[in-house]
């Protein structure tokens, strides 16, 4: 057990400084953030300039606005006394070894003994910073390197040195995953460490793809976005993002850095990139770099001529069947063993990546699991390069790697030898199997199980014993001491009939048993996207939408039921909740959150209002949160709900899902996704233990009737006299206004919760019939975008 950081200094307010920053204010710490003085006046104007074009960045860098008061500005000359009171010292200065080492010189004099100091250099040795510091000092001074976004990218790896505590890198480690949400890797201390290193490899040979190989932009980002299970992003994307001048900038430096790499020719800087570089064009930071958006067309660039031009139609064959294969394995391997030039080039540079991430160890790493984590948690990788290479199949790739000449390492040889035949075994190895192992020369393992507060669904499954009920798209798992899961797999994890019916059907399970409680969650990306339009598209021109006016009763009696179910109900949420799925998750009386939560009610986005008691339900919290039961303690709160749903507002993180009424202040909100499902469990077992009791059945609400509506009304009608909303949209918010109001009550009154539930069914089911509705409902189907009709 560790004890947390609860503050840090941040030194440097660049780029990567400013916005770790942010993610250890997100973290709940409080942090100095100091940079060097301005010359005359005020000498904050360089870390404040920093920090003002910080926050206006997309996405946004903090959870809330409000977490920017946990950052305490300074500069060098007049506030680097603070740092004597921080746990955490980082240094993110330029990347200047006498700088960096002249400053640890002065951070040494200054910080406690038992405070730990890191440097986040991608480009400097990291034992080098330290030299001429004290034994104490370098006991407790590490690498941290965060990739960038800090608050989105998951991979943090820790650097250590041979000076390095082991109780140090433990306390990070359980840190960086526990409070900071990292996948953290312990890397060795070369040239751009694990990811960079094979990550730089990777888009090399992309850009090669272009420059050597005939290929076309789109073709290569074709062929190294989702189809090949990496970011839609890319290669070129993914470059533009990140800059061209920094990725030459890191290419620079990595080249000389690393002299007896075999491959390092591969990583030297492209002509195209210093040419682009050298005329200002930077990606996206300077509207232009591989790609340019020229009004709502996205050119590319000629890479002969230097000119933007329209994409030229993909010459890859079949690739959209290719594409449409949804197993990830089943899509590698039939793209490897494609005979067209899309299978040419993903083969050749897939054997290349896999051939230079097997000569890296044990150079860079020890283990292939570590090269797989750190691609996997620092470019967005599905699968790391063994993992893709067992998926592929070993033998396979061995002999393709030899029939193209590519160097293979002696100890994968020795695994051939040996008839070791995958990197990753999912059972115990034998004893016979483990003097293999222990032949060659790198440990190949188990499967990398998960820490003990992470659960798996997989690992669930594996057991079929632990699967006590399922249709095609939902589960009831048995997760131990009591408590089950009900997951659904439903296409977006929509709330399908399936889904919708399989989870009463649950419920009767749980009630009429000794099950403790239940979880409601996935191992999706996304918790749910709401409703299945289509199906709600079909079932509202059948019958005179009879159908969707039963599915609309039964839905709303189901999630009245979780709310006051005599055994515990945790919704574990995480990535996207929008419209039913947030309804959902409002209805269930405990929740355990992930950090990047993205929940809203998004409905009138479609044409319709809540009709699951959405509304309802915000109109209960605008009560809560108002002083009393007077009509203007709540006004300014229901005006509040109003524009949150109105606006189809979503959350930027659970956060900020608490401060718009969507997750209640007890909400339980965990920076690490992974460790979700075994929270939420966490969760229904001490609910339990306490003796649990359903929360009370709110049977007096406050409504304010027509005045109120009335001024809800106006604030639509201005908006859309300022062209911030349609004429269509305005209609929407009028009959929300008259749900949220109370109908047709002339004045303020109590009413209970089936009154609201009763008015909103009666103003959702005429809006599926509207035309403008239909359109939007035909376009989000499409096109998967909003339409503003």
């Amino acid at each position: 057990m560790f004890k947390p950081f609860r503050t840090a200094a941040v030194l440097g307010a660049g780029v990567m400084g400013t916005q770790i920053a942010a993610h250890l204010a997100n973290a709940g710490l409080t942090v100095q953030l100091l940079d060097i003085a301005a010359k005359g006046g005020n000498k904050n104007e360089i870390v404040e300039t920093a920090f003002k074009k910080a926050l206006k960045q997309s996405p946004p860098i903090l959870f809330t606005e409000k977490t920017a008061r946990r950052i305490i500005l300074g500069n060098f000359d007049e506030h680097f006394h603070r740092i004597a009171n921080v746990d955490w010292v980082i240094e993110v200065v330029v990347e200047n070894l006498a700088i960096k080492q002249d400053l640890m010189a002065r951070i040494e004099s200054t910080i406690r003994d038992d405070a730990v100091v890191s440097t986040n250099t991608s480009g400097l040795p990291i034992n080098e910073i330290a030299q001429g510091r004290s034994e104490a000092f370098r006991q407790r001074f590490l690498g941290t390197h965060f990739f960038n976004p800090p608050r989105y990218l998951k991979l943090l790896e820790l650097i250590p040195t041979p000076d390095t505590d082991t109780q140090i890198l433990a306390r990070m480690q359980w840190f960086g995953r526990i409070h900071l949400g990292k996948g953290v890797v312990v890397a060795k201390d070369t040239p751009n460490f694990i990811a960079n290193r094979i990550g730089m490899y990777a888009t090399m040979l992309g850009i090669k793809g272009v420059t050597e190989q005939g290929y076309t932009i789109e073709e290569i980002d074709t062929l190294t976005g989702v189809i090949a299970g990496r970011p839609k992003s890319a290669t070129f994307r993914t470059a533009d993002l990140v800059g061209l001048d920094t990725l030459m900038y890191v290419a620079r430096n990595l080249y000389p850095a690393i002299p007896d790499d075999e491959s390092r020719e591969v990583l030297r800087v492209p002509a195209l990139m210093k040419k682009l570089v050298e005329t200002g064009t930077l990606g996206a930071k300077t509207g232009q770099g591989f790609y340019k958006k020229q009004g709502k067309e996205i050119l590319s660039i000629n890479p002969t001529t230097l000119a933007y031009e329209a994409a030229k139609p993909l010459d890859l064959g079949d690739i959209e069947a290719i594409g449409k294969i949804s197993d990830l394995g089943d899509r590698l391997r039939k793209l490897y063993h494609d005979p067209g030039r899309a299978g040419k080039f993903f083969r050749q540079s897939t054997l290349e990546i896999l051939g230079y991430s097997a000569r890296r160890i044990p150079e860079i790493a020890d283990k292939p699991a570590d090269i797989d984590r750190a691609i996997r948690w620092g470019f967005g990788w599905e699968l790391g390069p063994f993992e893709i290479w067992d998926i592929l199949g070993f033998e396979t790739v061995l002999a393709d790697m030899k029939a193209a000449d590519i160097s293979v390492p002696e100890w994968v040889e020795k695994m051939h030898d040996n008839g070791v035949h995958s990197f990753y075994r999912k059972d115990r190895l034998s004893w016979a199997e483990q003097k293999v192992v222990e032949a060659c020369a790198v440990c190949i393992s188990e499967q990398p199980k998960a820490p003990t507060d992470e659960i798996l669904i997989s690992a669930i499954k594996e057991d079929t014993k632990n699967i006590l009920w399922e249709n095609s798209e939902a589960s009831l798992l048995d997760m131990g001491d009591g408590v089950v899961l009900y997951e659904f797999h439903s296409k977006g994890h929509t709330l399908t009939l399936k889904v919708v019916e399989g989870l009463a059907q649950v419920l009767d399970i749980i009630e009429n048993s000794d099950y403790r409680g239940l979880v409601i969650g996935n191992e999706s990306a996304n918790f749910s996207g709401g409703a299945n339009l289509a199906e709600m598209a079909m079932l509202a021109q059948t019958d005179n939408g009879k159908g969707i006016a039963d599915l609309i009763v039964k839905f709303q009696a189901l999630l009245q039921r979780i709310k006051y179910f005599p055994k515990p109900i945790v919704a574990a949420i995480v990535g996207r909740v929008l419209g039913g799925g947030c309804e959902l998750v409002l209805a269930c009386p405990h929740v355990v959150a992930a950090a990047e939560t993205y929940i809203g009610l998004v409905e009138l986005s479609v044409g319709l209002i809540p009709g699951a008691g959405g509304i309802m339900r915000m109109v209960t919290w605008a009560n809560d949160k108002a002083a009393s039961e007077s009509p203007q303690d709540i006004q300014p709160f229901l005006r509040k709900v109003f524009e949150t749903i109105g606006m189809a507002k979503v959350s930027s993180s659970a956060y900020e899902g608490q401060e718009l009424g969507y997750l209640s202040p007890t909400t339980k909100i965990v920076m690490n996704s992974d460790r979700l499902l075994s929270v939420a469990k966490e969760e229904v077992l001490c609910l339990d233990r306490i003796g649990y009791t359903p929360p009370t059945e709110r049977n007096a609400i406050m409504v304010l009737g027509r005045q109120a509506r009335a001024m809800l009304e106006h604030a639509a009608y201005v908006m859309q006299q300022g062209g911030y909303i349609s004429e269509y949209d305005h209609y929407l918010a009028s009959r929300l206004a008259y749900v949220m109001t109370g109908g047709e009550l002339t004045a303020p009154a109590l009413v209970d919760e089936d009154y609201l539930s009763k008015l909103e069914r009666e103003s959702f089911l005429p809006l599926l019939h509207q035309p403008k509705t239909q359109e939007r409902f035909a376009h989000t189907l499409k096109t998967k975008k909003p339409l503003r009709n």
